[in-house]
């Protein structure tokens, strides 16, 4: 007895006209929320300006410092906000880097032109610019504060209180003057350092709580940003950011002229490739093979890998599991039931024990030939008797037993 194989599955070079305009439609459809997305992305990003930049001069959020720059103000200090490095002119500079884009060579002629310097960073870059020997450990936050009555900063010992929050680092240099300290041993940190420049000095800000507008008035925050933005006339807040004079160029902006136009044009090809290869696949069709092959070969292939092996017990398994199916396709029971309800349904109809029909369907292991082919006559047996069961016939022999075999 002979079988034709199932035919092979090949594909066609066109699809169907409806089918390829699905195509299209989807393609056009991916591309215009990958447009849309990157357009949101934009949106979202541009609308998370000054109101979101800690301690932004013109905020008046609690993360803002806009209180302190109109104090300053009252106290005839002229403040200036700026994002251009080229508008500082000497006297005090607040240099607030919180985005880590500073230039160093901006830092460093900062450095040589300001006699006083605050520094909120925490970017080994600008902190090596400004020839200070520290490195941030942590990030604090809570509402602590800590005692800087005997700093050797005046501002800070003038205000013998600050609170701690904002980051804290640690210093190598041993002629750099700190305070507010914070964590114990190897994590102990400091909120202020101090060291000299070549106009005059700079100082490392970590408690920047001292300068927000809901923690200025807390404790002696309020003296000691006083003390290091006002000492002079004029006070210069800059803060750099992306693309502004100033800052360090980005990968974008070091790129050729070129690797826009490039990147959009690969971008294209992409999805042109896409719709490209989706119309040219088009749906699975059938092809008759000429091939004529044996519906047992299989089988038989694999029962002399068993017998070459002499593995009696996968061959006898194997047998049981094709068993166990036909049995429950007699019986009714779904492809997804257990063989043990398999073993109580072809029990109970052939009236034999439990015990005795789950020797036959699962058994154990298989040692000589002898009991290989035992296995096998007991499984037709019980097979014939679940089929005369359900049928309606009585067993005429023995052998038609489930197990009535010796």
């Amino acid at each position: 007895m002979t079988t034709v194989t199932e035919p092979a599955p090949v594909t066609a070079r066109d699809s169907p006209p409806e089918r390829r305009r699905g195509r299209i439609v989807f393609w056009t459809a991916i591309v215009l929320v990958a447009v849309v997305l990157a357009v949101l992305t934009a949106v979202v990003q541009g609308s998370g300006g000054p109101d979101r930049r800690p301690l932004d001069p013109t905020s008046t959020t609690a993360s803002g410092s806009a209180a302190l720059v109109r104090v300053l103000e009252q106290r005839g200090t002229d403040v200036t906000i700026t994002d251009d490095a080229a508008r500082i002119d000497g006297g005090t500079v607040l240099v607030d880097d919180s985005d880590g884009v500073l230039d160093p060579e901006v830092a460093d002629r900062i450095a040589r032109s300001a006699r006083h310097v605050v520094l909120v960073t925490i970017t080994d870059s600008a902190l090596e610019a400004f020839g200070i020997d520290a490195a941030p450990v942590a990030a604090v936050e809570g509402s602590d504060t800590v005692s800087t009555a005997s700093c050797r900063i005046p501002a800070a010992a003038s205000a013998g209180r600050v609170s701690t929050a904002g980051y804290a680092y640690t210093v190598d240099d041993p002629d750099a003057d700190r305070c507010a300290p914070t964590g114990s041993g190897a994590d102990r940190g400091w909120g202020l350092v101090r060291t000299d420049t070549p106009a005059g000095d700079v100082t490392l800000l970590g408690t920047t709580a001292a300068f927000r507008n809901d923690t200025v008035t807390t404790a002696g925050n309020a003296a000691l940003a006083l003390g290091l933005l006002g000492s002079e006339d004029r006070l210069t807040w800059y803060t750099p950011s992306v693309g502004s004079p100033g800052a360090a160029p980005t990968l974008g902006e070091l790129a050729p002229p070129w690797v826009p136009g490039a990147l959009a044009l690969l971008a294209l090809v992409a999805v042109a490739a896409g719709v490209w290869r989706g119309r040219r696949l088009g749906p699975l069709v059938v092809e008759r093979m000429p091939v004529v092959v044996r519906a047992a070969e299989t089988t038989e292939g694999r029962a002399r890998m068993y017998a070459r092996t002499r593995d009696r017990t996968h061959a006898l398994d194997t047998l049981r599991i094709a068993a166990v199916r036909r049995i429950a396709r007699l019986l009714g029971l779904p492809r997804s039931a257990h063989v043990d309800e398999v073993v109580r349904a072809a029990a109970r109809v052939t009236g034999a024990p439990d015990t005795r029909v789950g020797a036959v369907l699962v058994g154990g292991t298989t040692d000589d030939d002898r009991a290989l082919v035992a296995g096998t006559a007991a499984l037709d047996d019980l097979e014939r008797a679940v089929r005369r069961a359900t049928a309606g016939q009585r067993p005429t022999t023995d052998h038609d037993r489930p197990g009535g075999r010796p």
